[in-house]
């Protein structure tokens, strides 16, 4: 008996034209996960029907039917990133999206968003240039998340802890700011766990820049800072695929330094 397509591994090579040892390696979580953040800080949001949505489609599927963990990541993706390059060619923003440092997809993308609303705003909020020209800081690296399927997430202690180590990278004070966005964090998480009533993540991050009393751009060792305090305070000792440890890794894996 034949497997149905439902039943079967999903394969970069099922998703995207690559001719590489990537085509045969199957789509992992982590790798949907990060292509969802650097779509989110590049671009300003996730593009429906985009390489990151078919990537967490082609994930979802390979957690069902097992050959694939939550917290799975290729090793293209571990040892050479995901990212999503943008070129300005006659006006138009030709986009560009690796992953191992091969290009699974490009495309044209407006160089401003139409027909007002969110995408509208969100244009103008977050990087429309790409890393190139100016890098991610950590309050858009914040916002990012809040755009995400992650955004969804009711915050956790794991959360809170993370976002706080994330001002504190921001701004350069070791303790928590009153009224900025960690200590929004840590109440939330605090009563939500009392409440079936859930703050999210976006809730909280939605308009991190403006919570926080200074901002910069995103280095290695901040990331390396926010994963580990998001990792202390998990049970399984991981970061939430998508959250913020992920995004603000992302954020400076795009910027490179």
């Amino acid at each position: 008996m034949s497997m149905s397509n439902e039943d079967k591994p999903v394969t970069y090579g099922d998703v995207f034209s690559v001719s590489s040892e990537l085509g045969s390696e199957i789509i992992a979580p982590e790798d949907a996960a990060i292509m969802q953040s650097a779509e989110s800080i590049a671009l300003g949001h996730v593009p429906r029907g985009g390489p990151a949505s078919l990537m967490q489609s082609a994930a979802s599927q390979n957690e069902r039917i097992g050959v694939a963990a939550t917290n799975d990541i290729t090793d293209f993706a571990r040892e050479h990133g995901v990212t999503v390059s943008q070129v300005e060619v006659g006006g138009t923003r030709v986009v560009s999206e690796s992953v191992g440092g091969e290009v699974v997809a490009q495309y044209i993308y407006p160089s401003e968003a139409g027909g007002g609303g969110d995408d509208e705003e969100r244009s103008a909020r977050y990087p429309t240039t790409g890393v190139q020209e100016e890098a991610v800081t950590v309050g858009e690296a914040l916002e990012a998340v809040a755009l995400k399927p992650a955004g969804d997430k009711p915050i956790e202690q794991s959360d809170a802890a993370a976002i706080q180590a994330a001002e504190a990278r921001a701004t350069g004070r070791s303790e928590v700011v009153p009224g900025g966005v960690g200590a929004e964090a840590q109440r939330a998480a605090s009563i939500n766990a009392q409440t079936d009533d859930k703050t999210t993540l976006g809730d909280v991050l939605r308009d991190a820049t403006s919570k926080l009393i200074d901002d910069k751009a995103v280095k290695k060792e901040d990331a390396e800072g926010v994963v580990g305090a998001e990792i202390r305070n998990t049970p399984n000792l991981a970061t939430h695929p998508g959250g913020v440890a992920a995004s603000i890794t992302t954020a400076s894996n795009l910027n490179k330094f």
